[in-house]
């Protein structure tokens, strides 16, 4: 049986490919733990300046399985917990990498494939993609998926999707921040492509630093203690092997070392 998720990594870029076209690459524990593990290699590999998370064939993900879930349906609460707990781990996974991250997606992106854009620093769609928070339609609710959705989206957004369970088109991901951005088909590799050599273009610790920010100043109120920290941090930075040997290169005019790398 050939892997449900496929990891490459070339000139700084990993990619990991759900790789179940045959069934709209719907996840089952197998490639959840697939999955995890593709992103914990990602995050420890040195060579790996940025992550694709793509897939193969007509859609991008179609959800759960739906013979895991017949399975985990017979199962016990407990034995459930752990299974979701597995996806949420996963997730989280995702959504903390320390590399950039960026979303190819294609066709349909239903239930749990949502999270996993949401998760992601970057989302690329295609003008034909579609979404859909479709749990409440089997009598479920998106639960794991919930944290990253709602700050992708909003609480408002949420509130319709989540309940109405209604398809949207690539044009309204776009409006309500779940992509970044909508191209052709035709198109989508090489827009992804210039994001990943901008990514590229910058200094690795920095670029791991500046993700870091985000999740550390979000929703925090701007008071002494938020700008003593953030003086701190630019204060290491600059101090920092990488922010020395940058602003040497800028101020030289030439590349800095992590370019010339690549």
């Amino acid at each position: 049986m050939s892997d449900a998720v496929v990891v490459t990594i070339e000139h700084g870029v990993g990619r990991v490919s759900l790789n179940r076209p045959n069934i709209h690459n719907a996840f089952d524990d197998l490639m959840v733990k697939q999955l995890t593990d593709a992103f914990l290699q990602m995050d420890r590999d040195d060579s790996v300046r940025v992550m694709i998370l793509q897939a193969q064939g007509k859609n991008f993900c179609s959800g759960g399985d739906l013979n895991w879930m017949k399975r985990m349906a017979k199962n016990s609460q407990s034995e459930n917990l752990k299974d979701a707990q597995g996806l949420a781990n996963m997730l989280w996974c995702l959504n903390t990498l320390s590399k950039p991250s960026i979303a190819r997606v294609q066709g349909a992106a239903y239930g749990g494939a949502v999270g996993l854009v949401s998760c992601c620093d970057i989302a690329v769609g295609t003008n034909t993609a579609r979404f859909c928070l479709s749990e409440v339609k089997i009598g479920l609710m998106p639960a794991t998926i919930s944290p990253y959705v709602i700050a992708a989206i909003g609480q408002r957004a949420a509130r319709r999707y989540f309940l109405s369970a209604e398809v949207f088109d690539a044009q309204r991901a776009l409006d309500l921040g779940l992509l970044s951005e909508v191209v052709d088909d035709s198109q989508i590799d090489e827009v992804i492509q210039a994001i990943s050599n901008s990514i590229l273009a910058n200094g690795p610790c920095a670029v791991a630093a500046a993700k870091k920010l985000v999740f550390d100043v979000a929703q925090k109120p701007i008071e002494e203690s938020l700008i003593a920290d953030t003086s701190s941090w630019i204060a290491a930075i600059r101090s920092s092997d990488e922010g020395q040997e940058g602003l040497s290169a800028f101020l030289e005019k030439r590349e800095p070392a992590w370019q010339s790398e690549h």
